[in-house]
């Protein structure tokens, strides 16, 4: 790390000038905005709102989909999440006009407004209950989280540009990247059979890599694809063109893939869903015999946990609020322990790669030397 950061600094020395220019021109004005009071403080402070919001859900996607298949599962402990926590409140509260701003959302060391509030502190309902249970169009709820999610799209698609550049400049440098030489060897018949059927695939998408073109790339970044880093890789080494690959994979993801997820999220956070698998269990479990005397019992309890977690929040005693704090408490700890855990193995694998990364140029100009050394010797003894 210390020799990139030497890099950093010898290019920045490098381009003095340029270096120069882009302080006078962002720099100090940006922290004059910032060190002075004035009319324009609050359009400043909500442009920085802005900035935090972008930068913290593209990060996300960036960590998502960065580092060959190593990335972090951010969907699943945060985007997920949130979009899960707003349509549970917006049926709790039959309303969807919860945020006070775009960005009031999960952020780092942050939690939006509307997830402690009570639903009397929004107003009345918009939308009205029916059969005991608020049912709100996915379409209105899906603008309301759509901006945060299609961010993180935006973030997992330029997370997939490292792959494709690596690919290119060793196309252009004459080699071949160690992951496609990795294709090229024999199956091990010590891999297990998930390890045997990922590399199985690997080499049906290398074999066809002639048809890689702006829609194939379209189809393979629109659905969750664990070999998408491979595509990348495959689409730098035969030449596939810059923009083509990252308008299909930005279209891909940002666009395609985000809104099934949030949509699907929505859809089971919504009693619509429910409702609509109550329904069909009904009609299932009525047909089969000895299960229909017991079923309203069964539909009785479903309705009792569906309301437990769905209905708002109703006012208990102290001593209740102390067992629900010290529950919370246990559930917080195990769910940042999870965290924790998952991005110190994350940090793990990129410091790992790094060094084996650095680790092989040392040995590649070791036997350079090596090579050169025997050959001068063999030329001295002819």
């Amino acid at each position: 790390m210390l020799q990139y950061f030497k890099r950093l600094a010898t290019y920045i020395l490098s381009k003095g000038a340029l270096f120069v220019l882009l302080i006078v021109l962002v720099v100090i004005p940006g922290v004059t905005l910032l060190v002075t009071d004035g009319l324009h403080k609050k359009h400043v402070q909500e442009f920085l709102n802005y900035a935090r919001f972008v930068l913290w859900w593209v990060s996300l996607g960036v960590a998502s989909s960065i580092g060959l298949g190593s990335g972090l599962h951010t969907f699943v402990l945060y985007l997920g999440p949130h979009i899960a926590l707003f349509t549970i409140k917006a049926v709790q509260c039959g309303r969807i006009d919860l945020k006070t701003a775009p960005y009031d959302t999960i952020q780092l060391k942050q939690a939006p407004s509307w997830l402690d509030k009570k639903c009397s502190e929004f107003g009345s309902p918009m939308y009205h209950a029916s059969d005991h249970s608020v049912m709100i169009p996915v379409f209105d709820l899906l603008p309301q989280v759509q901006l945060e999610a299609v961010l993180w799209g935006i973030g997992t698609a330029l997370g997939e540009l490292p792959p494709y550049f690596i690919s290119r400049a060793a196309r252009l440098s004459g080699s071949e990247i160690e992951a496609v030489k990795e294709l090229d060897v024999a199956p091990s018949t010590e891999d297990g059979p998930i390890a045997s059927t990922l590399n199985r695939t690997k080499r049906w998408l290398l074999s066809h890599s002639q048809h890689l073109n702006f829609f194939t790339i379209l189809i393979l970044a629109s659905v969750p694809n664990p070999l998408f880093d491979l595509a990348g890789i495959m689409c730098g080494q035969f030449g596939i063109p810059f923009w083509e690959f990252f308008f299909a994979t930005l279209i891909g993801k940002a666009i395609i893939k985000t809104h099934i997820q949030t949509l699907f999220i929505i859809s089971l956070c919504n009693n619509q869903l429910l409702y609509f698998m109550e329904k069909e269990l009904i009609w299932i479990f009525g047909h089969i015999p000895g299960f229909s005397a017991t079923l309203p019992s069964v539909i009785a309890k479903l309705h009792s946990a569906k309301e437990k977690y769905l209905s708002p929040p109703v006012s208990v005693s102290p001593s209740s609020q102390m067992e629900d704090k010290q529950w919370n408490f246990s559930f917080a700890l195990v769910w940042n322990t999870v965290v924790w855990l998952v991005l110190v193995n994350f940090f793990v694998k990129i410091v790992t790669s790094t060094a084996q990364d650095y680790r092989k140029r040392q040995q590649d100009v070791e036997m350079e030397l090596i090579t050169d050394s025997s050959s001068l010797n063999h030329s001295k003894t002819n």
